[in-house]
């Protein structure tokens, strides 16, 4: 991948031989690989850690690749999922799409292949990701932001100066209005952590944009936190 960024993979396979094989092939492609043996380390790695993709096997110990991919899903997490398993049935590859999986590989696989599918699954998720870049000067109410000089215009009238984190965290809400963005998603975007700090670091921007835009901080009607999953703008 000749990216400035390193996409980042989460690598979920129990078989030793094989994980580190497939680790070292992905790194030697570009990719940052996170590897686990089972399926709690594997939620707790997503829980923790922001993916462009997630190659899942089915058939890991503590917890199966099927339930882990339930788990993902129930957090609202739409990072690619590619499954591997040694089931190659029709029902069993159903089964997988149904519960969130992206794509469906059975062992043994060409690697080549699925090289080639991982860079498309990524490529696939960044261009629904990237939403239509906002303007330079966006307003909204009786708000104004400019984005080229980093300060803004609040509901009182009053100039405030934004640091570039600021900037970057309010225009990565405003690209994605009325949806929820993930807390890990605005580390790694704004940030540039993979592995983060509390999201008491994100509250605190958010209580200060409730301060610079909003009418009533306690009744927000633009900047909203969703518990448990992450932030949201919203322009009614």
């Amino acid at each position: 991948m000749k990216e400035a960024t390193k996409a980042s993979i989460l690598l979920a396979e129990d078989e030793e031989n094989l994980q580190e094989a497939l680790k070292l092939n992905l790194e030697l492609e570009g990719y940052e690989v996170t590897a686990v043996d089972n399926g709690t380390a594997a939620l707790k790695a997503v829980k923790n850690e922001y993916f462009d993709l997630i190659i899942l096997d089915i058939m890991l110990p503590e917890m199966d690749g099927i339930a882990v991919c339930e788990n993902i899903r129930i957090q609202n997490n739409e990072v690619p999922i590619l499954f591997l398993s040694a089931k190659n049935s029709s029902a069993d590859r159903v089964l997988g799409l149904k519960k969130g999986g992206d794509d469906y590989m059975t062992k043994p696989f060409n690697l080549e292949e699925l090289l080639l599918r991982v860079e498309k699954l990524i490529v696939k998720n960044k261009k629904i990701q990237d939403k239509d870049s906002v303007p330079n000067v966006y307003r909204f109410g009786e708000n104004m932001i400019d984005f080229a000089a980093q300060e803004c215009v609040g509901k009182d009238g009053k100039h405030y100066e934004l640091s570039k984190k600021e900037a970057m965290l309010l225009k990565l809400l405003i690209e994605n209005k009325g949806e929820v963005v993930t807390r890990e998603k605005i580390l790694q975007v704004v940030w540039g952590y993979n592995v983060y700090p509390t999201t008491r670091t994100i509250d605190n921007f958010i209580l200060n944009f409730r301060k610079y835009f909003e009418e009533d901080s306690r009744n927000s009607r633009y900047f909203h936190s969703v518990r448990g999953v992450g932030y949201k703008f919203t322009e009614v």
